[in-house]
């Protein structure tokens, strides 16, 4: 059986983050959003205290399932209705820790492959039921979730059976994979043959290639190997009119790409079983260091430039003032990071740099290939830096980066447990904006802060570089108690950075997607005739709005109720 996060929270059972190792983050909390968080954290309610309703599953239906996958994978049990109910988005969390469940699946289905996929299609569709694809669960824009007013069966299509890489084509550089292997499944059995795919999203640990693509993901490394867009070069989707298969070839003209078309979908089109991806082979040298710039302005024109270089690094990220105090706030006693701030350091970068300390960014930027090429590679990325005034300080911040690169979602839930609301915006501009939206952005987060009486916190990142502009990536938190209330001062504060976006240039989304989180400012973001397009799209394609019906384009599901509530 697949193995799921937590109902209740991200990750697994047996993993949770802990401050007690990390002596100068509670005095950070309590500076920065009045909380403390040495006190024993609230627990979510007992599994056996919440109130589940009996699933809504009708007999012809049951069996028409049953003969699709066989009985062993057909679930109607209270747990495995309740995982697959949410993804894990703060709102997701929010509800689910005040026991408020939402719409439940009335069944959860595992196919084994494409022929099984097609047999529950045709079985939902019959009977007009709801099909909702299922990866890992780790979507945070409200992808996952049923409308509340849905009247219909729900089926939720777990694809984790799905999982293994089928072929691969040394000479193309191209894996057949099948869309539920999670990061890394797929990864290991890529290594294995000598080959990587690259891609290394937040959620690698609990995410798949299906949820990938329908997500249009990007990953930590995507500087070089590219998002998920750029990797995919064909599909397989089980949809009503039939399996659309597209083709692995390097280019095509051939109309309105549909492979495009599946790429961002959510579920809307079909069920995702299968992709034929790029791979690459396993670096022989993989590098990654810690640099220091003295400002957020320093960094971002240094980002910009090493993006207009010959450089080719797989990673550039730089913390702004704000994330690089939070950065140093979670390390370890003793730990690598250590070394990052010690006393020599500190005064070499005030009097020796003139560095302001408050204003000091952290940097990442990684380096991968022979070892020649990641020499010249360190070399030519090291001038630009200095010339910016930033300095390197060594592997030790890379390591430390590249052990924690996936804790990040524990933070969230640990504090959440703590009597705090924290969650994540992303978006993506063009070089020329970067710095006034960042502004802009944190200006309205703090007014928003404000609006709701609290002291909060807004961080930020550069997270992928792009030949036009960058991906900033911002992080804020503020100290509330966790009831189903504090969802409206979330609110307050979400909109004001989402609509900053859109005001200032950036996009809605760079890799989030839509959803139900984000889909209010769709139109804003690609125009009424865009989404024009994309309603014709899935209207056209599923008339009766049983496919994921509400995510991207909220409208009114033929189960006659709002959808996307």
């Amino acid at each position: 059986m697949v193995e799921h996060m937590k109902w209740w929270g991200w990750g697994r059972e047996s993993v949770s983050f802990s401050h007690s190792d990390k002596p100068d983050l509670a005095p950070f909390v309590r500076t920065n959003i009045g909380l403390d968080i040495t006190r024993p954290p609230a627990q979510p309610p007992a599994f056996a205290d919440l109130t589940i309703p009996a699933p809504t599953l009708p007999e012809p239906l049951r069996a028409a399932l049953v003969a699709a996958v066989g009985a062993e994978h057909v679930h109607t049990d209270a747990h495995m209705r309740v995982v697959h109910a949410y993804g894990k988005s703060l709102r997701d969390l929010v509800r689910i820790r005040n026991a408020d469940l939402g719409r439940l699946p009335d069944a959860v289905v595992y196919p084994d492959g494409e022929q099984a996929a097609r047999a529950v299609l045709a079985a939902a569709l019959d009977a007009d039921a709801v099909v909702i694809p299922f990866g890992g669960g780790s979507n945070i824009s409200g992808s996952l979730e049923a409308p509340r007013a849905e009247t219909r069966p729900v089926i939720s299509v777990d694809l984790g059976r799905l999982d293994r890489v089928l072929e691969i084509d040394a000479d193309a550089r191209l894996a057949r994979i099948q869309a539920g292997a999670l990061g890394p499944h797929l990864e290991e059995q890529l290594n294995a043959q000598g080959w990587t795919l690259g891609h290394f999203p937040d959620s690698f640990s609990h995410s798949t290639l299906g949820g990938w693509i329908a997500t249009r993901s990007s990953g930590m490394q995507s500087d070089k190997y590219g998002d998920i867009a750029e990797i995919t070069r064909a599909v397989r989707v089980v949809t009503p009119a039939g399996v659309l298969a597209t083709r692995p070839v390097p280019s095509q003209s051939t109309g309105p790409s549909v492979r495009e078309m599946i790429l961002g979908s959510e579920g809307r089109l079909g069920i995702i079983t299968e992709a034929t991806v790029q791979v690459h082979r396993v670096p022989e040298q993989r590098v990654i260091l810690g640099y220091f710039f003295p400002t957020w302005d320093d960094a971002l024109v240094a980002m910009r430039e090493i993006a207009e270089s010959e450089a080719s690094p797989t990673v550039t990220r730089v913390s702004d003032a704000n994330e690089t105090r939070f950065s140093f706030a979670t390390r370890k006693k003793g730990s690598l990071a250590s070394g990052l701030v010690s006393a020599g350091l500190k005064q070499y970068l005030r009097r020796v740099r003139n560095y302001d300390l408050d204003a000091m960014c952290l940097s990442f930027i990684g380096f991968e290939g022979t070892p020649t090429h990641v020499k010249a590679q360190r070399k030519l990325v090291g001038e630009i830096v200095g010339r910016h005034g930033g300095i390197c300080v060594g592997t030790g911040p890379g390591q430390l980066y590249d052990q924690k690169k996936f804790d990040t979602p524990y933070i969230r839930d640990f504090l959440l447990g703590q009597g705090a609301v924290a969650d994540v915006s992303e978006t993506s501009a063009s070089w020329s904006q970067l710095g006034p939206l960042y502004r802009g952005v944190v200006a309205r987060a703090n007014k928003a802060f404000a609006e709701i009486g609290v002291d909060g916190w807004i961080m930020c990142h550069l997270s992928h570089s792009y030949h036009s502009g960058a991906c900033l990536y911002f992080t804020f938190a503020y100290a509330s108690p966790v009831t189903l209330e504090a969802i409206e001062g979330y609110d307050t504060v979400k909109s004001a950075i989402q609509q900053g976006f859109l005001d200032l240039a950036g996009t809605l989304s760079h890799h989030h997607a839509v959803g139900v989180e984000h889909a209010p400012w769709l139109d804003d973001d690609i125009s009424p005739a865009g989404v024009t397009l994309l309603s014709a799209l899935f209207d056209g394609i599923d008339p009766g709005h049983n496919l994921n019906p509400g995510k991207i384009i909220p409208g009114t599901g033929a189960g006659g109720g709002p959808v996307g509530d």
